[in-house]
């Protein structure tokens, strides 16, 4: 088991690092709504091939992100007081 797992959820992040955590994982997001939004936008364009194929690439990296991001959000918020 990782140490990462070995924690409880009893355990808290203190006080100032989880503003400065949640202020990073605030702008993670701003940053990744970008990136879903460009990514939506080429999918209504009429794009040949390989430009589909990276258009998947693309589409199975930023749902990823989403995933990670959404796991980091909600571990914030379980481990702070905030």
């Amino acid at each position: 088991m990782s140490e990462a797992n070995k924690s409880t959820s009893s355990e808290k992040i203190p006080d100032d690092l989880a503003i400065e955590i949640r202020r990073l994982a605030h702008d993670l997001s701003n940053a990744l709504e970008i990136i879903v939004q460009t990514s939506y936008l080429l999918s209504t364009a009429d794009l040949k091939a390989p430009a589909t194929d990276w258009l998947r690439m693309l589409d199975s990296g930023v749902q990823k992100a989403l995933e990670h991001n959404q796991s980091l959000r909600t571990y914030i918020k379980t481990h702070t007081q905030v």
